[in-house]
């Protein structure tokens, strides 16, 4: 399904088609104090609007994911990285789009913390 989404402030946005049927929460040590609902879709399916350049990036542990968030407000909308096989995908932080009932959404709990 085709959504829009923006960090707090409104200087990153973007369009994803995205399947919010299987979102997930990790208990890493990022994730736990971040609190965001997950949700992955190739890269080919999400399009940056706006604010490339108000894009600030941090990476930790294997360094493989590309955590993006706003330079003015902080939020992290969204993050890239790329799966075993090569596939490149981008995770949304489903609290950052648009129209999405959070309350009817059903999170797999993943164990980040371990791997």
């Amino acid at each position: 399904m085709q959504y829009q989404g923006s960090c707090h402030c409104g200087e990153i946005r973007f369009n994803v088609d995205v399947d919010l049927s299987n979102p997930i929460t990790c208990n890493c040590s990022y994730c736990t104090q971040r609190g965001s609902i997950l949700a992955f879709t190739p890269a080919e399916k999400f399009e940056l609007q706006q604010g490339e350049q108000k894009l600030t990036e941090y990476r930790f542990h294997t360094k493989k994911i590309q955590h993006l968030f706003c330079s003015v407000c902080g939020m992290e909308s969204f993050a890239r990285a790329a799966l075993p096989n090569g596939t490149e995908m981008t995770a949304i932080n489903v609290r950052c789009l648009e129209g999405v009932d959070l309350d009817s959404l059903e999170p797999t709990q993943v164990d980040g913390r371990s791997r």
